[in-house]
């Protein structure tokens, strides 16, 4: 009889990775790395967002983004730093990596020590877990980093950020500033 190892199926390996880290496996077993966005990711992160669903786009952006144009690229681009950090979700696609995730912070405001977030996972990757991963591994660099609060206004027909903002303990509120928006919250 098999052993139960046996039985599983072998992890893809990765490229080498240099730096900070994480190959993961998703609810389905799926292995995924998990790594800082890079600036040569450029290209990959521009492609991820092109093939967005018009909803998923819309629900990241809260509005519509036709076009990724190099400003917008410079900006989700400009990562690496205490007060803005990226986390990118990569599989193995056709012998290449291939963006299906992210999640980023960046500090509100000069010295402040709270963060808004964002979470975006690929629609053909939804509910597999991959959103919960990304937003955990952004929760503990922005404790490390010496963030006190985290927080995400959404639109309030996201049901899977409110679930997923949910499962990590995120108190909620409406926007006073817009009653079709939501503000989750988390202490750190």
């Amino acid at each position: 009889m098999p052993s139960t190892s046996s039985l599983r199926p072998a992890p893809l390996s990765f490229p080498a990775q240099q730096g900070q880290h994480w190959i993961d496996r998703l609810n389905d077993g799926s292995p995924v790395l998990i790594r800082p966005l890079r600036a040569q990711d450029r290209e990959r992160e521009k492609a991820f967002i092109e093939n967005l669903s018009p909803l998923t786009r819309h629900q990241r952006f809260l509005g519509e983004v036709k076009e990724v144009d190099g400003r917008l690229l410079d900006q989700l681009m400009d990562v690496g730093t205490r007060e803005r950090v990226a986390f990118v979700a990569l599989v193995h696609d056709n012998g290449s990596l291939r963006e299906i995730g992210i999640s980023r912070y960046a500090q509100a405001g000069d010295g402040a020590d709270v963060c808004e977030i964002a979470v975006t996972v690929a629609d053909d990757w939804q509910q597999r877990g991959l959103g919960a991963l990304l937003l955990q591994h952004l929760i503990d660099e922005a404790r490390s980093n010496g963030f006190k609060r985290l927080y995400s206004v959404d639109s309030a027909a996201n049901r899977s950020i409110r679930e997923l903002t949910n499962a990590l303990g995120f108190s909620h509120r409406t926007d006073p500033d817009d009653a079709t928006q939501v503000i989750h919250s988390l202490d750190l």
